[in-house]
Parts: C-alpha cells; structure tokens; sequence
C-alpha cells in the first residue's frame, strides 16, 4: 500500500491503482486494461457500472440522497422491501431491513435470533468467513488473520467441520461432531442458531453436502433452533439460481444478503420470517445509514436485471464455459500444480497442489503476479490460500472470459 495516510493493516491484493472500469473489465491509473475475474470480490454479477443501475443511482441522486429510515420513511427503502421479500424463494411470509454490509446484516441476525429464542449460543462451521467486525469475528470459521490480536470475542460461539464433497469432510463426520459437540461442549437447549453458508467462500468455494444441510433442518426443528443462511457471496445469482439455498432443498429461517445486493453500492440485508423479525422492540433494529435511497434504487434496478430467465442463461454459460476449459487443462496436463474444481454453477474455485495433494499457495502467489502482469486479475481464497476463487461478472462477454480463461491457462503451465 503506497499511501502512509492508510492503514498498515489493511491486506491489498494486486498493487495497482484502478481508474474505471466497464462490465468485466477495469483499467488502471497508467491505463492497463485487465480482464476482472475478482468483481470486487463478489459485488459485481451485474459487471462494473451497468447502464441500468448507473442511471438509477443518477436520478435517486438527484431526488433524494439520504434520509435515515428511523426518522422518515422514504419509497426506496419501502418499494426495495417489497420487491426484496417476494424475491426470496421461500413458502413462509417473509419481511426484513436494511443495513450497510454484510457483516451488519450477520451482527443484526444474532439479535434477532437472540430476542426471538432467549438463548445465546451460535453454531458456525470451519473455514466460514461472516465479516470483520468483533461479533462476526467469533463466527469465522479460522484465526489468521482475523482473529489474532484482538482479544476476548463476543460469544458464546462453537464450530463444527464444514461438509462438502470439495473438502473431503462427509455428512457422517459433521452428524458425528455434532453428536460430540452438544453431549461434551453446550446444552442444546443453550443454542440460539446455526450459522452456514451454502457455499463457503472464503474457505475456496465449497459447496456444503445436501443431505447435511437437510439432518440439520431437521435437528434445528427438532430443538427450536434457528438456521441461518449466509448467501452474502453466493446470492442474486452466482449459482445460477436466486440463492444457493435452493439447491439444498431447505428453507433457512433468516438469510442474510449484501455483496451483489445493488451493484456496488454499500447495501446488505436481513430477511426471513416474518415473525423473527418482529421480536425485538420498537428500537432495537435500524441504522442511520441503513438502506440509504440511492443504494435502494440501485438495488431495485439490480433486481429489475435478475430475472430467473437471466440468471440461469448466465451461471450455465459461465459454468459451461468454466468447466470445459478446466476438464480441457486437465486432460492436457498443462500444469503439475493443477488441483480440484470446486464449487457449484458459475461459483467455482481452482486449486493449485503438489503431487502429493498438499496445498500449493507459494505457485498461487505467483499465478496472481503472472496473470496481473498479463492483465487479468483473481483473487485467492482456501485456509492455505491455494484456491483461486473465480467471480466475473455474470455478465461477462463470452469473447471476454475465454479471453480471461486462456491468459489463467497460459500462465497456470509457467508455474515453476
């Protein structure tokens, strides 16, 4: 990081200066154009400045930049609400609010589900990422660099593995720890909720095990536990479906939505039963700058975008396109460093790893240098930070990501 005015501990990936950028694509301060395969980590499935969401945040802009929601009501926090909880593919009456982030959506969750059960304690699971602010810390399913330093976190807050046929863990496993966990460490009656994401992303894009996710509705209804699903990455889209619930064949009680939520503008969520989201006092949920208009109407012309036509002609195209090419690599043999596909629909994860199956994360840090360099940039992801997780736009132009696919090959087979 060049400037002495910013945080030291703030991680930059690619030590670039970008100026713009457009659909897949951004160009840097000395005008290098590079292929996005990062989307700003995960906000971008509509692409860099969409035509549709640039001209709705330019007329909100010029109608009403800001009132706090908790003073007066404004229409694009009431007509995003609307369209938000018909969006969510549940059964059940459905209302929510609004917040800045993801990790405000996560922090408010474990209010609500506190208020609604009287009980305090959050199951979350190995390698889970659910924000950097001090509550959501306890949640992250690993220490470094999150957890170092910092001390006493909120809780109380227990993990179990994660199941997922990209991590090798079984739904016998997770069923036995979970076993272990409530005969050794908590009472299950002391347990608030469970906490997942369908598909893990800081962890490498894996996809949590089916029938896990189903024992564990039972169990949670079993107990009068709450589930929780974090669709934050993996939501509007990035399966190819609305939420990568869906594939589970489960409802989860809240979800929590922000990243692509509104096209780049800071907005995030929490929505789900109705009921939950009544349970605290006048009061207790809100925010200054939760759901701000112009992040609202950015909001609903992202929606206005995500037709279910759309995003399943997208994620099959871009998981087409992802997989051919990657069953290709393999069958060439174009890199001894080439490990698993991971992942579901167009939310995919390349791993790099020694023969022996070890992580490879020194050769990841040299494919993020070579493919900088040749203009295109990714983003790492996986506990040993060896999996390279890909997230262009949805909309990327074909043209565009095969070109991004055969730089990722070419400099894959320079790996040394």
């Amino acid at each position: 990081m060049s400037s002495e005015s910013i945080s030291q501990s703030i991680n930059v990936v690619h030590p670039i200066t970008l100026s713009h950028g457009k659909n897949a694509e951004v160009w840097d301060t000395e005008g290098k154009r590079y292929i996005d395969f990062v989307g700003g980590i995960g906000v971008l499935n509509l692409g860099h400045c969409h035509p549709r969401i640039v001209e709705a945040i330019r007329e909100q802009a010029s109608r009403l930049t800001h009132y706090a929601f908790n003073a007066a009501q404004h229409s694009p926090y009431i007509d995003l609400m609307q369209r938000l909880t018909a969006f969510i593919p549940v059964d059940y009456p459905v209302s929510g609010m609004l917040t800045n982030s993801g990790a405000e959506a996560a922090e408010n969750a474990l209010k609500i589900v506190r208020g609604a059960t009287g009980r305090s304690a959050a199951i979350a699971f190995d390698g889970a990422f659910h924000g950097r602010t001090l509550a959501t810390l306890n949640l992250n399913g690993k220490v470094a660099p999150y957890k170092q330093k910092v001390g006493t976190l909120p809780g109380p807050v227990y993990h179990l593995p994660f199941p997922s046929k990209d991590n090798g863990v079984t739904c016998a496993e997770a069923l036995k720890a979970l076993d272990r966990l409530f005969s050794v460490e908590i009472d299950v009656d002391d347990v608030a909720c469970f906490i997942v994401e369908p598909v893990q992303g800081e962890a490498g894009f894996l996809a949590l095990d089916v029938e896990f996710a189903q024992a564990l509705r039972r169990f949670c209804d079993e107990k009068n536990i709450l589930l929780i699903a974090d669709e934050i990455q993996s939501g509007f889209g990035r399966t190819g479906e609305r939420f990568a619930f869906s594939r589970l064949g489960i409802e989860p009680d809240l979800i929590l939505l922000a990243k692509s939520i509104a096209g780049g503008m800071p907005l995030g969520a929490v929505v789900g039963r109705k009921a939950l989201l009544d349970t605290l006092p006048k009061g207790g949920l809100g925010g200054t700058y939760s759901g701000n208009p112009i992040a609202c109407a950015a909001a609903l012309a992202t929606l206005d975008e995500m037709t279910d036509a759309n995003l399943q002609a997208w994620g099959a195209q871009q998981e087409e396109a992802i997989v051919s090419r990657y069953q290709a690599w393999c069958r060439d043999k174009i890199s001894p460093y080439l490990g698993r596909l991971t992942g579901v629909g167009a939310m995919r994860g390349i791993e790099l790893a020694h023969a022996d199956g070890t992580p490879a994360a020194a050769q990841l840090s040299q494919l993020l240098a070579l493919a900088r360099d040749a203009g295109l940039l990714l983003m790492p992801s996986g506990k040993s930070r060896h999996i390279i997780r890909l997230l262009a736009p949805l909309t990327t132009e074909a043209a565009v990501l095969e070109e991004g696919l055969d730089i990722f090959a070419a400099c894959l087979a320079r790996l040394d």
